[in-house]
């Protein structure tokens, strides 16, 4: 078995754990902003730990935004000086008729 490959943060493997998670928080949800925090660390949390159950050698950033849609802007961006051999990041949007979601994950290895 190559062990560079089990090894390396697949960010199509982080995408589907982001899905799945935002699915089975927010569903068919609608926006509820007393419900923000509670679904967003939910989602956090979900990644996180389906992130520990791969046994890769890394670090896991998340980061959440849950944000209504009522046709504000919103623009982010990140950096990070990192080993481009090793680490990677991968970021999902997921949206429904009332409101959209963001999520990045970064993988540092240790």
């Amino acid at each position: 078995m190559n062990r560079t490959y089990d090894t390396r943060f697949l960010d199509y493997e982080v995408s589907n754990i982001i899905e799945n998670s935002i699915k089975a928080t927010l569903g068919s949800q609608s926006y509820q902003k007393t419900k923000v925090n509670t679904w967003s660390a939910h989602i956090v949390e979900a990644i996180l730990s389906s992130l520990a159950r791969l046994n890769k050698p890394f670090k896991y950033i998340v980061f959440c935004v849950i944000m209504e849609k009522n046709g504000a802007g919103l623009h982010t961006a990140s950096s990070c000086l990192w080993d481009s051999t090793t680490d990677n990041s991968c970021t999902f949007r997921w949206e429904n008729p009332t409101m959209f979601a963001s999520i990045s994950v970064f993988g540092v290895s240790n």
